[in-house]
């Protein structure tokens, strides 16, 4: 790939290197400048630009993502599309992730223009969790590195193996007579570690803790269950013990005992008639993620676990408590942990269905530097990681779907806009798909608002532990846009009249994150006054 600057006539069909913004509409780079654009950046003064052109061997960006994904995506995993030289994948149920890391390493090492990067091996991943990127650097790489590529990951080296739904025995054993309330959180606790993995406990039982006690109960479950856990009144001490020698006596076989994981030094894995048998550690009362959870993962996901494979789980083993690892403190607590975490998916509803009552006019179809006010707002949200994008329309909707022409964003339109700005909210909201985690609600006539914004509010909601609530801000007064949780959408769905869902914000201050925004929080465009400013500004910035 060749890079250089030229006058700016004779870049049509190149690539653009650096973004640009003529008469305000942003060109973003990696664009294939088309004759208009050419014709625009002249009227703009522009004479010369930094492009690219490709080589012979030389193949796009997103031509060469969208290949090697295509090799590496496995069973249980789905391909999004290839935009701006990436393409993710993603998985497809919920179960573990495979990952085979030599494959992965080679295929990184072929060229420095194109990199695969993967959650860690054995993740437990959640159906729409992405799993993968293919993220090419540069505009475009050479084809006979992404053949390389694509030929290595071509042997399958990223799957999903899905949770199956097993039967599961918890038989548990006492010396003296255990109080009700002991084993019940037993029960609880296991349980609730189960669901998550489509486990349901079908058989209970306590017995004596001897190992013909244990031995009848196994022998008792073993039509019943399809997984047999036993957790004995005293911890197993080594394999000769209570337990191990139940399981060798209801003609099991053991596999492997401790394990390099703590919590969960003590667990015994063994198979009886080729279902799993599993001497609980006694972490597993507790709903604290421990050793016995690493290996319930992959079991139910129908992967082997062999005696290799538990004491190489050291690295990372060690699950001690720490102020930077909370933990749940109940059963009903119980995650699955995830390293890093699922991506938060955030959608964005821009309102832009109102009458425009002080304006005389429509006002989101005013002309602003040659781009009316409500596609600025639009493009602003389009070039962010919203996704979807809604615009809610009303007043002049054929009018308003026009000037959003070619931009990335969905349209619902809101028969009821003359009863006020709650309609549209509640309009946008019912139009979010069910996967979203949360979503940010723009105003049609806050055209100044960034994308650099949008992408902090974002990330803030997606790092931050407890913040539901993303307010813009400009020097501690509150302003748009809002960034919401999906837990509120009940709540706002109920709003009614012209005010939106501010008055949420004050009923759940403990949920609420400030994002200092400056100025643009604040600055919405609802009188003449206000148009006439956006155009001094705009052009201004313009000269």
């Amino acid at each position: 790939m060749r890079f250089e600057t030229v006058p700016t006539p004779t870049a049509e069909g190149a690539i653009l290197v650096h973004s640009l913004k003529p008469h305000g509409r942003k060109l973003k780079k990696g664009r294939v400048l088309t004759p208009e654009d050419i014709a625009e950046l002249e009227a703009a003064g522009i004479t010369e630009i930094t492009i690219a052109r490709l080589e012979q061997g030389d193949i796009g960006e997103d031509i060469a993502a969208a290949k090697i994904a295509t090799a590496l995506h496995g069973e249980g995993t789905r391909m999004g599309a290839a935009t701006t030289g990436r393409a993710n994948l993603y998985a497809e149920c919920d179960g573990v992730l495979v990952v085979d890391p030599h494959i992965i390493d080679n295929a990184n090492l072929i060229d420095d223009a194109l990199t695969i990067a993967t959650l860690a091996p054995y993740t437990v991943v959640a159906k729409g969790d992405m799993v993968a990127t293919v993220k090419i650097i540069p505009y475009a790489a050479p084809e006979h590195a992404v053949d390389m590529v694509a030929d290595l990951s071509a042997r399958a080296p990223l799957r999903v193996a899905a949770f199956r739904a097993l039967r599961a025995a918890l038989i548990t054993t006492e010396i003296t007579r255990q109080k009700d309330s002991v084993i019940e959180k037993t029960r609880s606790a296991m349980a609730a570690r189960l669901k998550p993995l489509g486990g349901n406990l079908v058989f209970e039982k306590t017995c004596a803790h001897d190992s013909a006690a244990v031995t009848r109960a196994l022998q008792e479950a073993e039509a019943a269950a399809d997984i047999f856990f036993v957790l004995g009144a005293s911890a197993i001490s080594d394999r000769r013990d209570v337990v191990p020698s139940a399981v060798v006596a209801a003609g099991g076989k053991l596999i492997h005992f401790g394990m390099p994981v703590d919590p969960g030094n003590l667990l015994l894995l063994a198979e009886m008639q080729g279902k799993p048998v599993i001497g609980l550690p006694g972490c597993a009362r507790s709903p604290k993620t421990n050793g016995l959870d690493f290996v319930l993962q992959r079991l139910f996901a129908g992967l082997d676990v062999t005696r290799e494979d538990i004491m190489r789980m050291g690295v990372g083993g060690l699950l001690a408590e720490i102020s930077e690892r909370p933990q749940p403190r109940r059963a009903t607590d119980i995650v699955m942990v995830k390293s890093p975490p699922r991506v938060a998916r955030v959608a964005g509803i821009v309102l832009a269905a109102g009458n425009s009552s002080r304006m005389g006019s429509n006002k989101l179809l005013a002309d602003i530097g040659g781009v009316t006010l409500l596609r600025r707002t639009v493009e602003a949200a389009a070039m962010s990681s919203l996704s979807p994008l809604i615009a809610v329309t009303g007043n002049d909707q054929q009018g308003t779907e026009a000037t959003l022409k070619g931009l990335d964003v969905q349209f619902v339109h809101n028969p009821d806009y003359a009863d006020g700005l709650s309609t549209s909210l509640r309009t946008g909201l019912t139009a979010l798909p069910d996967h979203v985690d949360a979503a940010l609600v723009l105003l049609g006539d806050m055209p100044e608002i960034p994308t650099s914004l949008i992408e902090r509010m974002i990330a803030a909601f997606a790092a931050t532990d407890g913040h539901a609530i993303c307010v813009a801000t400009a020097s501690g007064k509150r302003g748009n846009p809002v960034l919401w949780a999906r837990r509120y959408f009940s709540e706002m769905e109920k709003v009614t009249g012209d005010t939106g869902a501010k008055h949420l914000i004050a009923a759940h201050e403990d949920s609420v994150l400030e994002i200092d925004a400056g100025e643009y929080a604040l600055r919405d465009i609802d009188t003449p006054e206000a148009l006439t400013a956006l155009r001094a500004r705009t052009k201004q910035a313009a000269d």
